[in-house]
């Protein structure tokens, strides 16, 4: 069995100009390429004989607003026969389109929808690109930091119509400031309003 110093030397060999840097962490090798090269590399750690990265554990995506670029993309794999993980990442601008992957690993169909319609990244080649975990004419992207907590439109029960609604979102509870002074000493409006009285008095 290779371990992960040899795993990344290997690697670094054999894919020199393809792997912008390579660290060792958490007992896991993690690898950033740009995203042209993603298909060749991971058709390298899949096949290759010291590799076997054959199980495409998971896709997701980091956002960083304040960066150019703005996503980075992440893929994890699992070896098992050598019972190792690779974490592969490249970053991306807001609007590029990356490749899809579910011709080397067809369980990125699902992963790749989720990350499309969390995020709104999107995939070249993809067989089906569309939202999986959101309504019809959902509008924005849940994970993305710019998005509101509370989402810009709420789906209730209206007794008016007797269906099922879909409306912009209402904050009925006005915003409020919240002392947070020991109850035992007195809040600042309980003291201000003794101390007026005292002065009446």
């Amino acid at each position: 069995m290779i371990n992960l110093t040899d795993l990344e030397k290997k690697i670094n060999s054999e894919l020199a100009t393809k792997i912008n840097q390579s660290e060792i962490k958490h007992n896991q090798l993690f690898l950033e390429i740009d995203k042209d090269d993603l298909i060749d590399v991971t058709l390298f750690i899949k096949t290759n004989k010291d590799t076997k990265f054959r199980q495409l554990i998971d896709i997701t995506v980091v956002d960083y607003p304040e960066q150019t670029q703005r996503f980075k993309v992440v893929y994890l794999f699992l070896s098992h026969e050598f019972n190792q993980r690779i974490v592969l990442s490249y970053f991306i601008n807001e609007n590029e389109v990356i490749p899809s992957m579910t011709s080397i690993f067809p369980a990125a169909n699902w992963m790749e929808r989720e990350v499309f319609d969390m995020y709104g990244v999107n995939f070249k080649d993809h067989p089906d690109l569309r939202r999986i975990l959101t309504d019809y004419g959902f509008e924005g992207h849940p994970l993305r930091k710019d998005f509101p907590l509370t989402g810009h439109t709420e789906v209730r029960y209206s007794e008016e119509k007797k269906k099922v609604i879909n409306e912009p979102v209402k904050l009925e509870q006005n915003y409020r400031n919240f002392d947070y002074e020991s109850p035992w000493e007195g809040t600042k409006y309980i003291k201000d309003l003794s101390e007026n009285n005292d002065k009446k008095n």
